[in-house]
């Protein structure tokens, strides 16, 4: 984790002061420290804590990385020190701790101050913040605090016991800076419980301490003598002492070099960056519902004989067919996978594909009729034929919104299928061929065999046939229609766009309509508006167009099971609430 975390004091005599800090760093470590170990003090201790095992060693360094009297050392100077090292954790000279993760190879380094100028500053500015203003009540218990140019902070100050200090305590906060607010924030609760170990364990050494001390020589009888003192005198003669002599450890600071070194490795280890597609699209959705009934009525199937139903009646679920094979190959394919499977079989490559066989005007007639729910009907001597087409086509409309049958011997009502294709003997009632909400496909022997230039490498070209679209309700080539088939258009009509990027443009723009159509059905199905704000509202989507209204109120017969069931446990009556209140 890319952060420093330290440990400050507030000294009677100079204020906040920086005490202790680890940092990481992924790059060789400067010239100074990487100069060799010290003498005695060179041999390897392998650390282990929660499972994380790292190489720990004294090291020496240049002066300006320590807490060094020198000029250059971005740390304080000598003279803002207290006599009785209450500001100062390693003496001077003191190398300073390394510990190498080899696993990653990562250095944490620990020392007084970091060594850079800019995170010096960083690092005193939330020190004094955290010991002054940025406090929580009690002035004890973790805050967050910071912003984009000096970092964000997490901070949580608390007491250590004093038998010499004013009121018996003094102040102290463990500090986590990062520039990365929301990886701060879901920090949270692990620092928190790391860093309240730590202080625990702190307390409990410095009362240990405490209590001895002030069994040996009580303090409060003798300030109560000396109560007319002057408190300055008092002051000067009772400098800050060291955190190592309140808690009476020596190692303090390679022990507390290795649980902030450990804390900033287990709190990188534990969140990690994934990268995301966002959540399933309806069209997923809907798919996995498919599959999961087909799964169960498999389940059903198995010790039991299949009973064979009339030709006349094929089985149709929503945007898939079932053949009368086995269940586990009875889900339709998508176009895409459709098109490489049967290559040789295939027509209709894309819907520039069939836009160009069919001419603009055709083809924007039947484009609306799908989009509007409208019953599609194609009758051909070819299956193939047929099955080319409705796999193209299907590719405007949600998933859930397709309803199949590929190829019948008798006319089927809308209400089973809106995609349906008849061999050319099949005689359609004369209600539904006036009908304005069904259009018709009927493919014929071409007259001419080069009526239709092959616009593909195809091995069953489109020359041998002719294509008549008839309707009801014939769209009139200056209406407006729904945005979508303008869009679609537009795409289609634009050369610079491969099929591919067509494919993907559909998929964008089916999303943007079904993102709407969730809107529409919360606001009228679960929340019942009145038509008065629902107008307000389709104004709002940009969908307030008759056709973009009849296109709303189909795709939501398209909505998953998933989110039309979360939708409602979400719903809370008034009644419900009041009583809850």
């Amino acid at each position: 984790m890319n952060a420093i975390v330290a440990l400050c004091h507030f000294c009677e005599l100079h204020g906040p002061r920086t005490l202790f800090c680890t940092e990481v760093l992924h790059s060789p470590l400067p010239q100074g420290a990487s100069s060799g170990d010290i003498s005695g003090q060179n041999e390897q201790a392998e650390e282990e804590e929660g499972g994380i095992q790292m190489s720990s060693r004294i090291r020496s360094h240049s002066p300006a990385e320590g807490a060094s009297a020198d000029s250059s050392s971005p740390g304080p100077k000598k003279s803002d020190m207290c006599e009785a090292s209450g500001c100062r954790s390693l003496a001077g000279g003191h190398p300073g701790y390394v510990s190498h993760d080899k696993e990653t190879s990562i250095k944490y380094v620990s020392h007084q101050h970091p060594n850079h100028p800019q995170l010096f500053s960083i690092v005193r500015q939330a020190c004094v913040r955290s010991l002054s203003c940025e406090v929580c009540p009690g002035r004890e218990g973790p805050i967050f605090f910071g912003d984009e140019q000096h970092g964000f902070v997490f901070s949580h100050t608390f007491f250590i016991k004093d038998s010499l200090a004013r009121g018996f305590q003094r102040w102290y906060s463990i500090i986590t800076i990062m520039m990365d607010r929301i990886y701060l924030i879901n920090s949270w609760p692990f620092l928190l419980g790391k860093i309240r170990g730590i202080i625990d364990e702190l307390q409990g050494k410095a009362l240990k301490v405490f209590e001895a001390e002030q069994y040996g020589c009580p303090q409060r009888a003798q300030r109560m003598n000396t109560a007319f003192t002057p408190f300055l005198h008092q002051r000067n003669g009772n400098a800050a002492r060291s955190l190592t002599s309140l808690t009476n450890d020596e190692n303090l600071w390679a022990c507390l070099h290795t649980s902030f070194a450990w804390l900033l490795k287990a709190c990188g280890s534990r969140l990690t960056e994934k990268l995301l597609e966002g959540a399933p699209t309806e069209d997923t959705l809907v798919q996995m519902e498919k599959l999961a009934d087909l799964k169960e009525e498999s389940e059903g199937w198995d010790g039991s004989e299949e009973e064979e139903k009339p030709s006349s009646q094929p089985d149709v679920v929503e945007g898939q067919e079932l053949s009368k094979c086995s269940p586990e190959t009875s889900l339709m394919p998508d176009c895409n996978s459709w098109n490489v499977a049967h290559r040789r079989l295939s027509v209709f490559r894309s819907l520039r594909h069939m836009r160009q066989v069919l001419g603009a005007s055709a083809f924007r007639m039947l484009a609306w009729h799908v989009l509007m729910g409208n019953q599609v009907i194609w009758k051909a001597r070819d299956m193939d034929l047929v099955q080319s087409a409705f796999d193209v086509l299907r590719t405007m409309l949600p998933v859930g919104c397709v309803r199949i049958i590929p190829y019948s011997d008798q006319y089927e009502e809308a209400y089973r299928c809106n995609f349906l294709g008849l061999s050319p003997h099949v005689q359609i009632p004369s209600h539904i061929l006036s009908s304005e909400f069904a259009v018709l496909v009927e493919v014929r022997t071409a007259t001419r065999s080069s009526l239709y230039p092959t616009l593909f490498d195809d091995e069953q070209s489109l020359n041998k046939y002719e294509f008549v679209v008839t309707s009801g309700s014939p769209v009139a080539a200056d209406r407006v229609g729904p945005t979508i088939l303008n869009k679609i258009e537009a795409a289609l009509t634009n050369q610079n766009l491969s099929v591919d990027v067509v494919d993907q443009c559909l998929v964008c723009l089916k999303e943007e309509w079904m993102n709407k159509v969730k809107v529409l059905f919360k606001f009228t199905k679960v929340d019942s508006r009145p038509k008065e704000d629902t107008q307000k509202l389709l104004s709002i989507l940009g969908a307030a167009e008759e056709d973009n209204v009849k296109l709303l109120k189909f795709w939501m017969t398209g909505l998953s099971k998933t989110y039309k069931s979360h939708l409602m446990s979400t719903v809370r009556s008034p009644t419900s609430s009041e009583s809850r209140n």
